[in-house]
């Protein structure tokens, strides 16, 4: 009996140590970046559960029965994803790629939920593609259901531990349609500053600002154009900055138009044809020229400076002409043309000389008869006393 009890004993102590302890792996382990857990396979894990073998020794997870595999390693993440802006209804992809051994599953985690794709329902818009990358075919983006829209992580697992990507936010972009506000008319005149303001329709992200003219994109390469903001100030009009403009805000969506501005550039009066100094004799007549533009097309008047022009006497034609008949001596002076519009006005002038032919008068004394020589009819009064005049004449001789 004793010789039988003792070799019972040494069959045990030799199948004891036949037998090698299976490692196990603490169950609930997640954590953010990459986490081995070969320490745990040498502790076991807490609920004693042996990781499962197959029947001929090797494993999915990568070790042969109960033994680790040098070779493996836990998951890394190679490839992180990245933040996304994209539009309503249009493809996107969050890309992540790990490494490990054995080759780690991933699976896609938003706001601490995880993501189903095509591997949980065959109709779903998201695909998880074979590199780990998540696609989606289109971005799903209402007013009270916005189920694309948030933050994204990659998970990376193998039965050594997993590996967290970091954080990749996706935003869908959004162009509203109504312009915050929307250009006005303006009106300057020419060489005088011109500002135009918008504000674009609010968007995500937020809208570029540019400007067209009669429907052709701004040259903002002109110095003496700036955009800034939703300002474009023109410093010195010129007569062809007149035009229809619009403000234009873009972004990825698209681009919205404003309503048109007109920009009116007005020019103040400025002279074509100046009037010129004259110089005729009585009874004549004398004509001053005077040819004006300006936009507003200018009103023309004439004017005499130390006095009225000659009534009855004048008149100024269609193309502002001023012509007096019959000039005499007070008409002498200055004329000046006034052109005026509703931006400025401008003025010039010209003299009228008047000239009086001199007289011969000739008096044969005492003699009742006399004759008088003159080379004009003007009044003249003859008194018996040398050389008596009092003629409007300048000038004349006495004999």
């Amino acid at each position: 009996m004793a010789v039988l009890s003792l070799l019972l004993l040494l069959w045990l102590v030799e199948v004891t140590a036949a037998v090698d302890i299976s490692p196990r792996i603490r169950a609930g382990s997640r954590w953010r970046g990459e986490k081995n857990h070969s320490d745990d396979l040498e502790r076991g894990n807490d609920s004693g559960t042996p990781l499962p073998t197959s029947d001929n020794g090797d494993n999915s997870l990568g070790y042969t029965g109960s033994r680790l595999r040098q070779e493996d390693f836990p998951p890394r993440i190679v490839e992180h994803p990245s933040d996304l802006i994209v539009s309503k209804g249009e493809p996107a992809t969050l890309n992540c790629k790990a490494e490990g051994r054995p080759t780690p599953t991933i699976e896609w985690y938003k706001g601490g939920e995880r993501v189903e794709t095509d591997k949980d329902d065959p109709r779903s818009h998201r695909m998880l593609l074979p590199s780990g990358s998540l696609f989606f075919l289109r971005i799903v983006h209402g007013r009270k259901s916005r189920p694309d829209e948030g933050v994204y992580v990659c998970v990376a697992r193998n039965y050594l531990g997993e590996a967290v990507s970091h954080n990749a936010s996706l935003e869908v972009a959004i162009l509203r349609d109504d312009f915050r506000q929307n250009p006005s008319d303006v009106m300057v005149a020419v060489g005088e500053p011109a500002v135009m303001e918008c504000q674009p329709p609010r968007g995500h992200p937020e809208p570029t600002i540019s400007w067209k003219k009669d429907g052709t994109p701004l040259d903002d390469k002109d110095e003496r154009i700036t955009i800034r903001g939703g300002k474009l100030m023109i410093t010195y009009t010129r007569k062809n900055d007149a035009g229809k403009y619009v403000c234009v805000g873009t972004n990825m969506v698209g681009e919205r138009e404003s309503e048109v501005a007109e920009l009116t550039v007005l020019e103040r009066p400025s002279f074509v044809k100046r009037p010129s100094n004259l110089a005729v004799t009585v009874d004549d007549s004398a004509e001053f020229k005077c040819e004006a533009r300006g936009d507003p097309v200018p009103t023309v008047r004439w004017r005499k400076d130390d006095g009225e022009l000659p009534k009855a006497r004048y008149e100024i034609r269609d193309d502002h002409t001023l012509k007096i008949r019959k000039v005499m001596a007070g008409d002498m002076g200055s004329y000046t043309c006034v052109a005026e519009n509703m931006v400025g006005k401008a003025e010039a002038s010209a003299t009228l000389t008047v000239q009086v032919v001199s007289g011969k008068l000739k008096f044969y004394w005492p003699s009742s008869n006399h004759r008088i020589t003159v080379t004009r009819t003007s009044p003249l009064s003859i008194h018996p006393l040398p050389c008596p005049s009092t003629s409007q004449l300048p000038s004349f001789t006495c004999y």
